[in-house]
């Protein structure tokens, strides 16, 4: 027991170092990275003028309704909400029709199992009950 206990206590000691906030692993990967081109410095202060941005927003209240543009028609929202889906929907990666067979297959086989093993257990049960009360 005590070599197991002996074992475990280097992995503790490197996992002490590890970072335990998302700020401070962002750092050591950052820090850890070789610097290989000469734009990355500039992008490294574009992105901390962007968060220091996206800071300040978060103290500001939210906006209220009278505040924001004038409410669109009904149709003008039928219309916007389909152009969304629309948007949304060339997003999705679909699957090949080799791999919809092979899902189609696998639920299938599923499917059948479970109702077997649902059969199976209904029959038993049956059996059962009627061989206690008769």
């Amino acid at each position: 027991m005590s070599e197991g206990r002996e074992q475990d206590q280097p992995e503790e000691r490197e996992g002490a170092s590890r970072p335990v906030t998302a700020a401070a692993r962002r750092e050591r990967r950052g820090s850890a990275r070789p610097a290989g081109r000469k734009d990355s410095a500039e992008a490294k202060k574009a992105a901390e003028a962007d968060s220091d941005a996206e800071e300040a927003k978060k103290g500001r209240p939210t906006r209220s309704r009278a505040d924001s543009e004038k409410r669109v028609g009904f149709f003008a929202r039928i219309v916007r909400y389909v152009r969304e889906v629309v948007s949304e929907l060339r997003k999705v990666i679909w699957p090949t029709r080799k791999q919809m067979i092979t899902y189609t297959g696998v639920v299938l086989v599923f499917v059948a199992f479970m109702v077997a093993l649902v059969f199976g257990l209904d029959s038993a049960f049956a059996w059962g009950m009627f061989r206690v009360f008769g």
